[in-house]
């Protein structure tokens, strides 16, 4: 029982997460494009490209909250976290400023981003064990 629960937790949480980023980038394109050149230095930069992203990321999260295609959307969400893990290394390796970053430029909360992305692991790890998908309901 603790184990489908703590699946379910899991795919709550980086799904829930996939669904805000995806709809900050549909409902307010200008503010992700800012995040985009200041981390991603400058890739993806674009309303035009924004929004479609959104849309695919909210598609994404709603898919790994219910427990669909399983398959193919954990790893999905594992390369987009994974990728914007890399993206803010130095915030995770130095998150107080204390050597890589300044004390103007650090920000503890991008730590958080470490867990996120070994969610999707562990929810790849143990897929077989998540007996509430929907895919374990409907695909036995």
């Amino acid at each position: 029982m603790l184990k489908p629960l703590s699946l379910l937790i899991l795919r709550l949480g980086t799904g829930g997460l996939m669904v805000l980023w995806g709809m900050m980038k549909v409902a307010a394109p200008a503010s992700t494009i800012g995040v985009s050149e200041k981390y991603y230095g400058g890739a993806l930069s674009s309303a035009v490209v924004q929004m479609p992203l959104g849309a695919i990321q909210v598609a994404l999260g709603v898919a790994v909250i219910l427990g669909l295609w399983r398959k193919l959307t954990y790893p999905a969400i594992a390369v987009v976290t994974g990728v914007g893990l890399v993206a803010i290394w130095k915030y995770i390796v130095d998150p107080m400023g204390l050597y890589l970053l300044t004390e103007g430029n650090h920000n503890p909360l991008f730590f958080p981003s470490l867990t996120v992305f070994g969610a999707t692991l562990a929810m790849m790890a143990f897929r077989a064990d998540d007996a509430w998908s929907l895919d374990a309901k409907l695909f036995r």
